[in-house]
C-alpha cells in the first residue's frame, strides 16, 4: 500500500484506463448482473473478463475479487449509475446518461459526446469518492474551459496539472483569471525550475502526474474526448520510500506533453459550457436536511438536451418523453420565480403517464395545481407543485384541504425538490404525502427508457394510502430501484 498523501487533492479514478473495458463493463453490468450480489457472481464477472482478455492480474493463482468492485466504482465515478442498497441487497441503478452510453454503445462518434456529457457531471466532492470534502467544484468543466481559453494556446500541460489544478478547492471568475495568469507565468520557466518547483512537494506532485497523464488522459483520449500530444522526458518525481523497503523508490517521468480537446468535440463542448459552467455550486453532501440518497439522485439525473438534440434521435416524441423527468428536476427548482406555471404542466404531462388517471391542469390562486383522477378505483386525488429555489419551509394543510374540497379529492401529493424538516410535521395526521421531484421524476425516466409504456398507478396509490401523512419518497424510490436496477456486485 503505497503512502498516503495529506495535502487535498482532486482524487482521479485511475483502476484502468480501457475505454474498451468500460464499455465492456456497462453493457455486463446492465444486461447480465440478475443476481450479481454473491462472492460467486463475481467470480463469474472475472472469469467472463479473463475469458475476453480484460482481466489480467499480478496474482494468477489467486485472482483476486478487489478488481470487480473497483470497475463497478469506475462506473459510478464516470456517471453511468450509482450503487444503492434496498430490501437487503446492493443494486446499480443506471443513469440516464449510463442508459444513453448503452443505447449508443456502437456508435462511436455519439459514444464521445455523451461521455464528454458525463464528465460535465462529475462533480467534487463525489458520491463514490473519498475526496476532502473541502473541494466543491466540478473538475472536468474547469478542465475544458481552460483547454477552450486562447491564452493557453487551448492546452493544458501534465505539469500544469500538478502544479495548479489538482490542489483547487473551489473556482470563480477571480480565481480562474488569476489561475490562467500563474499557468503562463509557468511557462516562462525552464523545465529545470519548472522541475524543482514540482520537487518542492513531491510525494503530492507525483501523485498527481502519473493519476492524469497514465490514467484520466489515456481514457479520455481513447473515448474520443481528448488529444494527447507526448512530449520529451526533462525529469523524474520519485514517490516516497517505504520505511520497511530495501529497494529503491518508484520513479515517474515527467514530460513535456500535453491535452487538448478532440477538434470533432469542441464545438459540441464550448455549447455544453455556455449552458453548464465550471462556476457553478456542486450539490454538498454534508446537508443535515436532506437524505444522502436524495443527493445522490440529483447527481445522477444530469441528462442535458442540448446532448439530445445533438445525437438527432429519430423518435421525436420519445425524445420529448425522456426530456420529461428533466424538466420536472429544473422547473421544480424555480430559478427567479420564473417556472412555477411550467413546473405545474410537466406534472400534469407526468401524472398522465399512468394509463389509469387522467390528469388536468387547474392552477390559479384558491385552485389545486393538477386534478387527477385514479380511474381503476374511480377516486380523485391533487397534485400540489411546489417549486421552490430553496427548501419548501412550510406546508399550508388547511389550504391543501380547501383545494381537495373543491374537487373530491381524496388525499394530496406534494412534489417539491426539497424541504425542510418541520414541513413533515406539517403534514403530519393528515391526508397529504410528500415526494421530492427528484424521485418522481427518477421514477417516470425508468418506465420511459424501459419502454414500460402501460404504466399503473396502482403501486403509486398503494404506498400513498399505507403512508397518508408522510415522505414517501424513499418507498418510491426503492420501488423504482428494485424494479429497474441491476444488482450490484459491491458488497
Amino acid at each position: 500500500m503505497g503512502v498516503k498523501v495529506d495535502k487535498p487533492k482532486w482524487v482521479l479514478y485511475r483502476n484502468f484506463k480501457d475505454f474498451e473495458l468500460l464499455k465492456e463493463i456497462a453493457v455486463y453490468v446492465k444486461e447480465k448482473c440478475g443476481n450479481l450480489g454473491s462472492e460467486n457472481s463475481r467470480y463469474q464477472m472475472r472469469d467472463w473478463l479473463a475469458s475476453m482478455d480484460l482481466y489480467h492480474t499480478r496474482h494468477p493463482k489467486v485472482r483476486p475479487l478487489d478488481s470487480q468492485h473497483h470497475k463497478i466504482r469506475t462506473l459510478e465515478y464516470y456517471m453511468f449509475g450509482y450503487d444503492t442498497g434496498v430490501y437487503g441487497s446492493r443494486k446499480f441503478m443506471f443513469s440516464p446518461l449510463g442508459n444513453l452510453f448503452i443505447h449508443h454503445i456502437n456508435d462511436e462518434e455519439k459514444l464521445s459526446k455523451i461521455f464528454a456529457t458525463m464528465l460535465f457531471a462529475i462533480q467534487f466532492h463525489h458520491p463514490c469518492n473519498k475526496i476532502d470534502p473541502s473541494i466543491q467544484l466540478y473538475p472536468m468543466r474547469l478542465l475544458f474551459k481552460l483547454m477552450l481559453d486562447h491564452r493557453l494556446n487551448y492546452r493544458i500541460y501534465f505539469a500544469e496539472y500538478a502544479q495548479f489544478i489538482a490542489c483547487l478547492d473551489s473556482i470563480t471568475p477571480q480565481s480562474y483569471e488569476r489561475l490562467v495568469n500563474d499557468i503562463l507565468e509557468f511557462r516562462t520557466f525552464s523545465h529545470a525550475k519548472q522541475l524543482a518547483l514540482l520537487k518542492e512537494d513531491e510525494h503530492y506532485s507525483v501523485n498527481c502526474v502519473y493519476e492524469f497523464r497514465v490514467y484520466t488522459s489515456q481514457l479520455l483520449k481513447a473515448a474520443g474526448v481528448l488529444s494527447i500530444t507526448e512530449g520529451n522526458t526533462f525529469g523524474r518525481l520519485s514517490h516516497p520510500k517505504q520505511p520497511w523497503s530495501r529497494t529503491p523508490p518508484t520513479t515517474r517521468i515527467v514530460t513535456a506533453g500535453y491535452i487538448s480537446i478532440a477538434q470533432d468535440l469542441k464545438d459540441f463542448i464550448s455549447r455544453m459550457l455556455e449552458k453548464y459552467s465550471c462556476f457553478e455550486t456542486p450539490i454538498r453532501f454534508d446537508n443535515p436536511e436532506v437524505l444522502t440518497i436524495d443527493l445522490i439522485k440529483q447527481v445522477y439525473s444530469f441528462y442535458p438536451e442540448i446532448l439530445s438534440k445533438e445525437l438527432q434521435e429519430d423518435d421525436e416524441i420519445e425524445r420529448q418523453l425522456l426530456e420529461l423527468p428533466n424538466l420536472i428536476e429544473e422547473y421544480s427548482r424555480n430559478p427567479e420565480n420564473s417556472t412555477y406555471n411550467l413546473f405545474e404542466e410537466v406534472l400534469e404531462k407526468g401524472f398522465n403517464m399512468f394509463y389509469d388517471v387522467e390528469a388536468h391542469r387547474i392552477g390559479g390562486p384558491g385552485h389545486t395545481d393538477v386534478e387527477c383522477l385514479y380511474l381503476t378505483l374511480r377516486k380523485k386525488f391533487v397534485v400540489e407543485a411546489k417549486s421552490t429555489a430553496n427548501k419548501l419551509t412550510l406546508v399550508n394543510t388547511q389550504r391543501l384541504k380547501e383545494h381537495r374540497d373543491e374537487v373530491g379529492g381524496e388525499y394530496t401529493i406534494v412534489i417539491t425538490p426539497s424541504y425542510v424538516p418541520a414541513a413533515r410535521r406539517d403534514i403530519r395526521d393528515t391526508p397529504v404525502v410528500l415526494i421530492t421531484a427528484h424521485t418522481f421524476s427518477e421514477y417516470l425516466y425508468n418506465h420511459i427508457y424501459h419502454d414500460e409504456r402501460e404504466m399503473t398507478y396502482s403501486d403509486f396509490h398503494q404506498i400513498i394510502i399505507n403512508h397518508l401523512g408522510e415522505d414517501v419518497s424513499q418507498l418510491i424510490s426503492d420501488m423504482t430501484i428494485e424494479k429497474f436496477a441491476a444488482n450490484s456486485m459491491i458488497a
